[in-house]
């Protein structure tokens, strides 16, 4: 059960309302968790504009945007991000099997991605420490220190939104993520 209701944008405060209707024709309705975050505008705000820095200013693809996205919510074993993660890495070209695999840090299938995911791994669950083997291991991979310090503006927008779920206990209008079999 959801700790705060979702607002509609004619619910909520006025200062939230124009970020709603940005927010609801990107993504085809209010998502819950963005009525929730409605209830603050700078909740809200702050939500929309690291979304915005890293659409202008952010060099990765679709497919890596949602690799992070998914193994950030699996660190913080965060179900509305897990889920709506696996569905638009879907959409950006990963399978079901491929979006598991990131989401146990087994990514078999893409060596490189593997070792971005390992420094994104660490950012989220060992706040902020990346080991410096697994620092080099990436720079081997061939990312390069722009890409692993952009990754850094990814899994703080992930943490922000996993953050949020939890405190909100925002409720699913998605199918759940595949569970994980550990």
């Amino acid at each position: 059960m959801p700790r705060i209701p979702v607002h509609t944008i004619d619910s909520a405060p006025e200062a939230s309302q124009e970020t709603l209707r940005v927010l609801e024709k990107q993504f085809g309705k209010v998502l819950n968790i963005h009525g929730e975050m409605a209830h603050s505008p700078v909740t809200l705000a702050v939500n929309a504009a690291m979304n915005a820095a890293i659409a202008e200013h952010g060099t990765f693809d679709a497919r890596t945007r949602e690799a992070i996205a998914l193994a950030v919510g699996a660190v913080d074993d965060c179900a509305y991000c897990q889920a709506a993660h696996t569905l638009a890495a879907q959409g950006a070209g990963l399978t079901e099997a491929q979006t598991v695999a990131i989401r146990r840090g087994a990514v078999d299938f893409d060596p490189k991605l593997d070792a971005l995911l390992a420094v994104v791994r660490e950012i989220a669950g060992e706040v902020g420490e990346v080991s410096d083997a697994t620092w080099d291991a990436a720079l081997g991979a061939g990312w390069t220190d722009a890409e692993l310090t952009e990754a850094f503006a990814h899994v703080a927008a992930n943490l922000y939104t996993n953050y949020f779920n939890h405190l909100a206990r925002t409720d699913l209008e998605f199918p759940a993520a595949p569970p994980l079999q550990r």
